[in-house]
């Protein structure tokens, strides 16, 4: 990491330390009686703290340790959202080239900076290939809404996530080895 990285940490680290102090002194002076807003507010800072010190770890070990973060991410995303759809025996084929294939491979394309390929894999070719996959099950019922958020779900939680580690491809003039800050600003806003 770079000096202006280790500075973005250091300035973050020091807000957090400053959100902890502020946090502990609410509950500590409402410590006769629970309050839920500050027990929610302090668990929201525990959490910054766990994200800053994965992403930290992540920017520390290089580009393929933030690709591998968002290949987590995209795939515990795309697990959340399946979960909530409801889905048929007849969509396992799609759903398992969802996780198995477009999911490692979309994560793959951007390692090895094959931007022509990663940008269009998902909405081009992937939405081609599932319907097809669903439709080997002979099932018709609701064919095109099951089809339709299995491939919506693959766009939201992993074509959309993946072009934050896509960010580390990008070359920009004046801002050679300094991507990891894109993503930072990304995950800050």
């Amino acid at each position: 990491m770079d000096k202006q990285t280790l500075m973005l940490f250091g300035g973050i680290g020091a807000i957090l330390v400053l959100a902890s102090l502020i946090g502990f002194i609410l509950k500590w002076r409402t410590r006769a009686s629970p309050n839920p807003v500050i027990d929610n507010l302090n668990a929201r800072i525990n959490a910054w703290w766990v994200m800053v010190l994965v992403i930290g770890i992540a920017f520390w070990l290089g580009t393929a340790a933030v690709i591998l973060l968002f290949y987590a991410v995209s795939f515990y995303a795309l697990r959340e959202f399946l979960t909530l759809t409801p889905t048929r025996r007849s969509d396992y084929p799609a759903l398992v080239a969802a996780f198995y294939l477009a999911l490692p491979l979309q994560y793959l394309l951007i390692y090895s900076d094959w931007y022509g390929l990663f940008s269009i894999f998902i909405p081009v070719y992937v939405f081609l290939l599932l319907p097809i996959l669903a439709s080997l099950g002979g099932d018709s019922t609701h064919f095109l809404e099951r089809a339709s958020k299995v491939q919506w779900g693959l766009m939201i939680a992993v074509f959309c996530v993946s072009f934050v580690p896509a960010l580390l491809t990008l070359d920009i003039a004046g801002y050679e080895g300094r991507n990891l800050l894109l993503i930072a600003y990304l995950v800050i806003v």
